[in-house]
């Protein structure tokens, strides 16, 4: 197959050459997710016409083309089984998308529902991401995009191309060279230790030492001898001077993870450090000289614990000299591809079948099969990159000496418990009626905006803080509350919790969860696992 370059070849472009630049926006586009090629996974189409002059996409065997973001060559998806009749692409009112299907051409599927004569799609619908299957071979996630023009710089360790990573390393970029504190926040399992490490080496300090603190993982009896150093005799065991974690990093980057676990003795030396650029070790009373770049991170809500005075406000604006936020990957859904393949071909490297993904057999089935691809992408991750490179683990050793990865019952019931629900209102064929009932069921769904706070807080109380039969109770989509209730100030998160609450209403509860979440008002699932984390048990 001849390949092309993207500039040249793109049959949904506008062409704009000789015309002013224009802003960013946000247009609809395809990210390919799984396709007989694996190395194909993560090229993207921009469906610019759309959004720019309404005209209609085309998107067929033979075009147009696929390219990887700030790339120059590109491919059309080039798989036989696909058909050379086109499948439409059609704006829809509201920022909404129309996608229509011939019965003459490729067969899609939507989420595992076949699509017959067409499917409209909202605009809330198309930020949390729409999985097309083509032919049951190609996997295609329909999205929105940012039309502003792919960095060139690497990649800084951090896998993806969407907008909100791009936005990421561009600010890693911005702060790395200065010497202010920085401050990642981000849910667990999003790889905020990375980011650190990306600060790092693209600081002056790189040739330093890079030291990681997980605050969490620390004895809160050896917590500040750990940090700042203890003298022989200070307590118990001390049976010799010992340097601490701040002098260590010193002329380097010091790295503390989850900083709001730090104890209240522990904040207030933290303080005193940031402010002076001096510890004190444990029973030592002569300040020692640190040069230090500090980054730490939470996964906690600060001011929430502020408010509960478990952290100190004063240390939290030092810390913040310069704040980053790590996205989660259900905010993300376009880099689950590309992280699969990332791990996956790390996965195959180790167990020496790493030419699986450079198959030779255009009509093969393809190694990652459409209806594995498609649970990767609707499921919410709630441990996030973390949790997919375990899964992706999972997937390939489970499935080491087979034509194609096997996913099996256990695994398969996790991806499925907590999946985005299936996107869409079916549009009837052309010319044919509409049934009354379909268009009275459909009349339920709502706009999320329409739902106010108290409302959602009523959904919530009335489902028992099950987000699947609130998101059903409302008609909204699933995604939609978890951006309610990030908005509210009504509701809380169970990672606003303070392990501290948690562990004093599960023993008042006596370990019933069913009790613990009617108390604390937060999702049983987070909930749940938070209770894990924490080694309590939920019996």
């Amino acid at each position: 197959m001849q390949q092309k370059l993207a500039a040249d070849m793109s049959t949904t472009a506008v062409q704009t050459k000789g015309s002013p630049a224009t802003a960013p926006r946000s247009v609809p586009a395809l990210t390919v997710v799984s396709h007989p090629h694996p190395q194909r996974i993560g090229e993207q189409l921009l469906l610019e016409v759309l959004a720019s002059v309404g005209r209609t996409a085309a998107l067929s065997r033979n075009a147009p083309d696929f390219s990887r973001p700030g790339g120059l060559l590109a491919l059309p998806l080039g798989d036989p089984f696909l058909s050379r009749t086109p499948v439409l692409f059609e704006p829809a009112a509201h920022g909404g998308l129309r996608l229509r299907v011939p019965e003459d051409g490729t067969q899609v599927c939507v989420a595992g529902e076949s699509v017959a004569g067409g499917r409209e799609f909202t605009q809330e619908e198309l930020v949390a991401g729409v999985p097309l299957v083509l032919a049951e071979r190609v996997v295609l996630l329909l999205h929105l995009a940012s039309t502003a023009a792919q960095s060139v710089h690497r990649d800084l360790g951090l896998v993806g191309q969407s907008q909100s990573i791009q936005q990421l390393r561009d600010d890693i970029l911005r702060v790395a060279d200065l010497t202010v504190p920085v401050l990642i926040r981000g849910e667990t399992g999003t790889g905020k230790e990375l980011v650190a490490r990306a600060i790092h080496e693209q600081g002056p300090r790189r040739s330093g030492p890079f030291v990681s603190v997980n605050l969490g993982a620390l004895s809160k009896e050896l917590v500040a001898a750990e940090l700042f150093g203890a003298q022989r005799g200070a307590y118990t065991g001390a049976s010799r001077d010992r340097d601490g974690f701040f002098r260590a990093a010193h002329g380097g980057t010091l790295f503390l993870d989850e900083v709001g676990e730090a104890p209240a003795e522990v904040q207030a030396a933290l303080l005193r450090v940031l402010e002076t650029g001096e510890v004190y070790p444990v029973g030592g009373h002569t300040p020692v000289p640190v040069d230090v770049r500090l980054v730490a991170a939470t996964d906690s809500n600060l001011e929430a614990r502020i408010e509960e005075r478990l952290f100190k406000a004063p240390l939290l604006h030092r810390l913040a000299g310069f704040e980053l936020r790590v996205p989660p990957l259900r905010e993300r859904r376009e880099d689950i591809g590309p992280l699969f393949l990332h791990f996956a071909r790390q996965e195959l490297e180790t167990t020496g079948e790493g030419w699986r993904l450079s198959p030779t057999d255009p009509r093969a089935a393809p190694w990652l099969p459409a209806s594995v691809a498609v649970r990767l992408v609707r499921y919410a991750w709630p441990g996030n990159v973390r949790q997919l490179r375990n899964v992706t683990r999972q997937l390939v050793i489970g499935s080491r000496g087979l034509p194609g990865l096997r996913v099996d019952s256990r695994l398969e019931q996790t991806l499925d418990a907590e999946s985005l629900p299936v996107p869409g209102r079916v549009l009837a064929p052309a010319g044919a009626g509409v049934p009354e009932a379909a268009g009275e069921a459909k009349s339920t769904r709502r706009k999320p905006s329409e739902v106010g706070e108290g409302e959602l807080l009523e959904a919530l109380r009335a489902c028992s803080w099950d987000l699947k039969a609130t998101a059903d109770f409302l008609g909204i989509p699933r995604p939609s509350v978890y951006v309610l209730i990030d908005k509210s100030s009504l509701i809380r998160t169970a990672r606003d919790l303070s392990p501290e609450e948690i562990t004093r209403c599960f023993q008042e509860c006596a370990g019933d969860l069913d009790k613990m979440v009617q108390r604390l008002e937060v999702s049983r699932r987070a909930l749940q696992r938070r209770v894990r984390e924490l080694g309590l048990s939920d019996a």
